[in-house]
């Protein structure tokens, strides 16, 4: 069977219903990098929106790094027009801020905490009270297992999250579908994304836990989709 973007409707649902995602009223923003899983997860909600029996609404938000100039988000734009959600692009210097803590031979750290807090910022300048993120089940699975193996921990990022300190509670509506299916119905769809021109890209420690786990998998079967049931029959970090 083709992945659509219908056909991940269900997960997305399973997981917004398991987890507590939404609430009546939650003004979410969705945080639209440009990549597929960002413009998935945008078309998904704004595809639930529509029949849930939870009202609630969307502004989706991108956040140009200036990694190479200003990005061109026309196509990111349009897509929002034609899903009738409103659309905020934020010009950052992110990555001159990087390049000036002379991070720019290992800048996924710094550049990922910045990218946080100004999509948090943007997202109460806005008036929302929710930010969903595009993680998946195999981010899922490699962030564990990062943690395991780096830093020797058992842990992984919540389906769902509250931030005290801005009030935001951050959700994660994909967590019950992989990368592949993912990207397969974004193909079929027809769905833009805009390529990144990060210097890292493909060259971070994410990538190669990736890899690991690909390896792995094929001693092992799909090792993502195990580690995912094992946080949930454990209740580790909220799943």
């Amino acid at each position: 069977m083709a992945h659509t973007i219908s056909s991940l409707l269900p997960p997305v649902e399973a997981a917004v219903r398991r987890y507590d995602l939404i609430a009546p009223g939650d003004h979410v923003a969705v945080g639209v990098s440009g990549g597929k899983d960002s413009v998935a997860l945008l078309a998904v909600l704004a595809n639930l929106r529509q029949y849930y029996p939870v009202p609630f609404t969307l502004t989706a938000i991108t956040l140009d790094p200036g990694f190479d100039g200003p990005g061109d988000y026309t196509a990111i734009e349009a897509l929002c027009e034609r899903l009738g959600v409103p659309y905020v692009l934020k010009r950052t210097h992110l990555w001159d801020a990087v390049v000036a803590e002379g991070q720019a031979d290992r800048p996924c750290s710094l550049c990922a905490r910045m990218r946080r807090g100004a999509l948090h910022k943007t997202a109460k300048e806005v008036g929302c009270n929710a930010v969903a993120l595009g993680h998946h089940l195999d981010d899922a699975a490699e962030t564990f297992f990062m943690n395991l193996a780096a830093g020797g921990t058992l842990g992984c990022f919540s389906p769902k999250t509250y931030l005290d300190r801005s009030e935001l509670t951050l959700i994660r509506p994909l967590v019950f579908l992989s990368e592949k299916q993912i990207a397969a119905a974004v193909r079929h769809d027809g769905l833009p994304v805009v390529r990144s021109v990060c210097p890292a890209d493909g060259n971070s420690g994410r990538q190669q836990a990736k890899e690991q786990l690909a390896a792995l998998s094929a001693v092992y079967g799909d090792l993502p989709d195990k580690i995912v049931g094992a946080l949930q029959k454990a209740h580790i970090s909220g799943w």
